[in-house]
């Protein structure tokens, strides 16, 4: 008798006023799409996000991981907010870090000798980790910051010169 059915055939596009103007390519669909930029390291939540991508490469590398976790027997949930702390203020600006860089690593280096593979592997997978998913003025900064820290903590810390090598990928 008459039902009206339960479900109802999609409408047409006339019936909804026409084709959607991306289907018509009067403007460009851009939800979909891969804009290849990626943004700077420009807030907290930026500087959060790459200290923790960055130290969970870490807890996986041969070389670093063990002098993180058996030598340093890190605690992360309480060395991630310093380091995050640490990096707002180099990036940002921020009041928040309270610490003692050098002092903590040379401690480390009297547990077991930091050497330059050590510095190497620990930059490189830094500069990978910022390329992969930053870029500008900022992450540019990061970079440098870290190259310069490293470089300085060799010489007065660990006894000897240090530069990133050309090639240098993070990789083992």
């Amino acid at each position: 008798m008459g039902e009206t059915p339960r479900y109802q055939s999609r409408p047409t596009p006339e019936a909804l006023g026409g084709e959607a103007p991306c289907s018509l390519d009067r403007i460009d669909d851009q939800r979909d799409a891969q804009t290849g930029s990626r943004p700077d390291l420009a807030t907290p939540t930026q500087v959060h996000d790459l200290v923790t991508l960055f130290y969970r490469e870490i807890v996986f590398d041969e070389l670093l991981e063990p002098m993180f976790g058996e030598v340093a027997e890190v605690d992360w949930a309480e060395h991630i907010p310093r380091l995050i702390d640490y990096w707002c203020w180099i990036l940002l600006g921020t009041d928040r870090y309270a610490g003692a860089v050098t002092r903590t690593h040379r401690e480390l280096h009297h547990l077991r000798a930091i050497t330059p593979a050590h510095c190497d592997r620990w930059f490189g997978l830094w500069q990978s980790c910022i390329d992969a998913h930053w870029a500008g003025p900022r992450a540019d900064h990061a970079k440098s910051h870290a190259e310069a820290l490293m470089a300085g903590m060799a010489k007065h810390v660990f006894g000897y010169e240090w530069k990133p090598k050309a090639d240098i990928a993070g990789t083992p």
